[in-house]
């Protein structure tokens, strides 16, 4: 071994080591590492910003803008409310999940597989009380196995195919790769559903000050109009869309009459609502029954101004205009352009229309405007904004749009119109221009710690190759693999790729080792294609790391997981995954 083939699995495994000592933050230690690589000339500095322009970086943040463009148009809530009313227990919803995600990876890219499902995932987590990391990694490594079913399930598996043709004249089919995927797939199911209770709860990073906000009692006077799905139904089934989050404290009718809010009590066109709870309670419950909550006011106004709308929430300041004054008598809307959407006052539970109430000092009031002139309203009224954090309430939804944009991505990959990246990049630059999600929620969405990390890895990871240590590596694996039986060659080959497939791409795992692997054979004078199998499962299953695979990337972030959550789970899945597979790739695949 040379100096610079020590010195770069030296810095990957000082790397790997502070990933698990989790004392810094990901993307620290992933910059920590390029330099050092840079240090000591492992990686030239010509390459060493090559992995921000790499296929990888692009398609995270893509899928990630993509995943929340879905998550806020409303469609996740809708398809659980249809397909999934009584799914409540957590490990019924893991279930769903998983099974599903896995399924649909056989067939599509299991990043859009994943990207689809995350937002359901986070509305079962909501539903449930419990950390969106319960499902996440589960759905990521059930994406992995799904990818194992088909020809076009992951990349190992075509790089193989066309290494098999290339030796011996015959390519795999596309579901020559469906008995053992499928086993694989109903087991490593199986295993994550009983077992995901080896994982912590995790939250999303450290709280931010956004998240110090614990405003429950906001109250938001929301109409019934004639296309709302709610009109002819009762106040029960109107708040079971909200996962009885909100109360509705009383309802108006368009004569005057006041009704008390029974859940029996029938709610009719015209119907005014005043509706209590946390913000986001009253979006989803707002957004799914198709209530208005600026009547003629529509957000629409700033937009056919080429002006974007947005909710702030500010506290009503003791010398501010608005004190004795409700936002009717003061004209708001017509004097200032703002739309009162919602109130919260201490220790009050509110029975007047927003319009008519009187405000006082310390009210918390949520107004909605012209991006760029709140605040300037905000002075003049004399009011205290909050920590900026993102509001939804009366803002507008597109529905099924980013649901179809995915879906064009994916068939447009699926047919090879355009690769992968272009694909989703081209979905997410969609998102963006039919304001699927508001132009300042955008790097917000994308996770910039998490395509850091992969930009800086990518070089370090790739000075293994470079460098000849992967070359180091067959050596030894063919010099072990001599001295074994079948099971145990096929054992060796299906862990080396294993181990291999988090600091090379998967797609770059394969070429590295399936030449490995048919020099292997026919040094022993077996079939190939058990060996070729062998390396498309180990390069297809990295359950031990966030990096190998984007799809454990993806889920790193909105997660809250460390580096050291993955092999929790993941060990006892590879171990699993070793057991089944090669049993099944005797008797499959006979050597």
């Amino acid at each position: 071994m040379t100096a610079e083939q020590g010195l770069a699995l030296g810095i990957i495994a000082l790397m790997m080591a502070a990933f698990v000592w989790d004392r810094f933050r990901y993307d620290l230690v992933a910059v920590g590492a390029l330099l050092a690589a840079l240090a000591v000339g492992i990686v030239p500095f010509r390459t060493a910003f090559s992995g921000f322009s790499d296929d990888i970086v692009i398609i995270v943040g893509s899928a990630l803008l993509v995943s929340a463009g879905i998550a806020r148009s409303g469609i996740m809530e809708w398809s659980i409310r249809r397909w999934a009313p009584n799914v409540s227990s957590i490990r019924a919803q893991l279930a769903l999940l998983v099974i599903v995600v896995t399924v649909l990876s056989a067939f599509v890219k299991n990043i859009g597989a994943l990207a689809i499902m995350m937002p359901i995932a986070f509305q079962f987590a909501r539903r449930s009380k419990v950390s969106p990391s319960v499902f996440l990694m589960p759905m990521a490594f059930g994406s992995l196995m799904g990818g194992l079913m088909t020809q076009i399930g992951t990349s190992p598996n075509v790089v193989v195919s066309r290494m098999r043709e290339e030796i011996t004249g015959a390519a795999f089919t596309m579901f020559d790769f469906t008995p053992i995927g499928a086993s694989l797939a109903t087991a490593g199911a199986v295993f994550l559903i009983s077992f995901y209770w080896l994982l912590p709860e995790r939250t999303h990073g450290g709280m931010s000050m956004h998240e110090a906000l614990d405003i429950q009692d906001y109250v938001t006077e929301a109409k019934v109009d004639k296309g709302s799905i709610v009109l002819g139904k009762t106040v029960g089934e109107l708040l079971r869309l909200s996962d009885q989050d909100a109360v509705v404290t009383s309802i108006m009718r368009s004569d005057g009459l006041r009704v008390t809010p029974f859940p029996d009590a029938v709610l009719k066109e015209g119907d005014i609502l005043l509706i209590e709870g946390d913000h986001e309670s009253l979006d989803r419950l707002v957004a799914q029954a198709k209530l208005s909550v600026t009547g003629d006011r529509d957000p629409a106004f700033f937009e056919g101004r080429g002006l974007e709308a947005e909710a702030i929430e500010a506290v009503v300041g003791e010398n501010s205009s608005l004190v004795g004054w409700s936002a009717q008598r003061l004209a708001l809307y017509d004097r200032f352009n703002v739309n009162l959407l919602a109130i919260s006052r201490k220790g009050e539970r509110l029975q007047e229309r927003l319009g008519t109430l009187s405000l006082r000092p310390g009210d918390v009031i949520m107004l909605q405007g012209n991006r760029q002139a709140l605040p300037r309203i905000l002075r003049e009224l004399g009011c205290l904004p909050l920590a900026e954090r993102p509001i939804h309430l009366g803002s507008g939804r597109q529905g099924i749009i980013p649901v179809v944009i995915l879906i064009a991505a994916m068939a447009a990959t699926a047919a090879s119109l355009v690769p992968v990246p272009v694909a989703f990049f081209a979905a997410a630059a969609m998102m963006v221009f039919l304001k699927v999600i508001p132009i300042r929620e955008v790097y917000t969405a994308v996770d910039g710690p998490i395509l850091v990390m992969l930009a800086a890895l990518i070089p370090v990871s790739d000075s293994l190759r470079s460098t000849g240590a992967t070359d180091v590596i067959a050596g030894w694996l063919t010099g072990v693999g001599t001295a074994l039986p079948p099971y145990g060659a096929l054992a060796l080959i299906v862990v080396s790729a294993m181990a291999v497939t988090p600091f090379l791409n998967n797609a770059a795992t394969v070429l590295v080792m399936a030449p490995i692997a048919v020099a292997f054979a026919q040094g022993l004078e077996y079939r190939p294609e058990a060996f070729l199998m062998a390396v498309a499962i180990g390069a297809g299953c990295d359950f031990l790391t966030p990096i190998g695979h984007q799809c454990n990337t993806l889920v790193l972030g909105p997660g809250g997981y460390r580096f050291s959550d993955y092999p929790r789970l993941g060990l006892p899945l590879s171990a699993l995954i070793v057991l089944i597979s090669v049993p099944m790739l005797l008797l499959v695949w006979p050597i």
